[in-house]
């Protein structure tokens, strides 16, 4: 507890001039006891904002965006790292995502790193480059160094850090996920490919065409993973979907349960869940029926969103906030 101690002499002087130290001291202790601990006080309101920053290592640098919510709480908060597509920026994929929405009404951080054109001309994360599929290496050091960075210089709860992705960007968060599962708690993919999908750009197509058959299986630990597809995307085989579910999954005997519905806008879904023996629910499989390569139930402010799907940033915010790191 903090004591304003010139105030409290001074108002306890104030009225009467005291008789001795005993009064002096039972005027301290009346005063100090009607003082409110530190802890208790209320934080001024912090404005929301949304800035620039760069990071910077032996691989390279790369700026992204932060946005960070406003707040009265000292409470740490989740961080969700959202990868971009193809020829998007964080400012087009989070008007498109409306993540920074979610994260103003749930209370979570979020980062968009950028991919630079200088990096790929289309400004594509290089998920099929065996370089940049590797811990502590190529792109994977870099997007693992950003989010490091945000948990030292922000109040981030280091249990319930995420990370999602689309297309390229979707690729690059199962990449995540497979190198660095003591980082991030739950990853989720929209119309991406399983981490090993390719090793070049001449396995990218074909893995994008028709579905891999070398993604890496086993990779030590489940990652919790929600994977949205659309089962008419003719950029990304639907079939890159499953091979992100299986790949997750792998290690594990899971049960699936499948529900299906329709959206208010007329577009039908399956969404099959996979959960333990004691009812643990690990992955999430959104299929889209009739959907392309887009990101479902987003803005029209933004590049590649399809408002009439299921709100995968919804869907994705859930599953990641009942998602902390398991210990």
């Amino acid at each position: 507890m903090t004591f304003r101690l010139k105030a409290i002499l001074s108002e306890a002087t104030r009225m009467t001039r005291p008789r001795s130290l005993t009064d002096v001291m039972g005027r301290l202790r009346d005063h100090a006891a009607k003082l409110v601990p530190l802890e208790s006080v209320p934080v001024a309101r912090r404005l929301s904002e949304f800035q620039d920053h760069r990071y910077a290592n032996g691989t390279g640098d790369r700026t992204y965006k932060l946005f960070v919510p406003e707040t009265t709480s000292n409470i740490a908060m989740p961080l969700v790292v959202m990868l971009h597509g193809c020829h998007q920026s964080p400012d087009d994929f989070a008007a498109g995502t409306r993540m920074n929405t979610w994260a103003q009404a749930q209370g979570f951080v979020v980062a968009y790193p950028c991919q630079p054109a200088s990096a790929n001309p289309g400004k594509c994360w290089n998920w099929f480059n065996e370089a940049d599929q590797r811990r502590e290496g190529g792109e994977p050091s870099l997007i693992a160094g950003i989010t490091r960075q945000i948990m030292r210089d922000t109040n981030i709860d280091p249990a319930r850090v995420y990370i999602a992705g689309l297309s390229a960007g979707g690729a690059k968060a199962a990449i995540m996920g497979a190198t660095y599962p003591d980082l991030f708690a739950a990853i989720g993919v929209h119309s991406g490919l399983a981490c090993g999908a390719a090793r070049d750009m001449g396995s990218a197509f074909t893995a994008m065409a028709n579905g891999s058959g070398s993604a890496h299986f086993g990779t030590g630990k489940i990652v919790p993973t929600i994977v949205f597809h659309g089962d008419r995307d003719t950029t990304v085989n639907p079939r890159n979907g499953e091979q992100v579910i299986a790949q997750a999954g792998s290690g594990e005997t899971l049960r699936p349960a499948t529900r299906r519905g329709k959206t208010v806008e007329g577009v039908a879904y399956s969404c099959t869940v996979f959960a333990t023996s004691d009812g643990r629910e690990l992955l999430e499989h959104w299929l889209l029926h009739g959907g392309g390569h887009a990101w479902s139930g987003g803005s029209p402010a933004g590049s590649y969103t399809n408002p009439k799907g299921p709100d995968a940033s919804r869907e994705m915010v859930r599953f990641f906030l009942s998602h902390p790191m398991r210990v």
